[in-house]
């Protein structure tokens, strides 16, 4: 277990957030795999390795979420948008994407996002802006744009003033983040 811990830590340089990814990428792949025979863990020492990674968390978080499904990978990129977490009822309510929650529950099945209560959050800050860092700049001000246009659009009418300070404060928000 010594050598294997060496090799982990010298790899991420110790960074938790790296640890455990790798731990998760290397039990995928089949490298660091239970033996429920022996009771124990068993590895690959010599694939580990030589195995590639980059320097650091953020470029091996990019490439983990690249492994995703695309669509998974849109609901995380939109929930980013909205910052750290965002209520579940709040994506179904606004009209956004009807297949988001289904596609957030593959990403906290990889331990990307945390379901806590009716909330959907990212599992660590750095993976928040790697799903955001999945789309340029350009593309991530029209998102913003449009969310707070079709958010605005929703709040015409609306009698309930509690939730529709809420929303227009996120409205606004997004608009802000998706300006010139």
């Amino acid at each position: 277990t010594r050598t294997l811990s060496n090799v982990i830590y010298h790899k991420t340089k110790g960074n938790q957030l790296f640890v455990s990814r790798l731990l998760r990428a290397l039990n995928k792949e089949g490298l660091l795999r239970p033996s429920l025979s022996r009771r124990r863990w068993e590895w690959n020492m010599k694939k580990i390795q030589s195995r590639g990674l980059p320097d650091d968390v953020a470029m091996f978080l990019t490439d983990s979420l690249r492994e995703l499904p695309d669509k998974v990978q849109s609901a995380l990129f939109v929930l980013s948008c909205f910052g750290a977490s965002s209520e579940s009822a709040f994506v179904e309510s606004q009209g956004l994407d009807r297949n988001m929650l289904e596609n957030l529950e593959i990403a906290v099945a990889e331990g990307l996002v945390d379901k806590i209560d009716d909330q959907y959050r990212f599992a660590h800050d750095r993976t928040q802006e790697a799903a955001y860092n999945t789309k340029p700049a350009q593309k991530r001000s029209v998102v913003h744009f449009k969310y707070g246009l079709e958010l605005s659009s929703l709040l015409l009418g609306d009698e309930d003033t509690s939730a529709s300070a809420s929303v227009l404060f996120t409205a606004v928000n997004q608009l802000n983040l998706g300006g010139p």
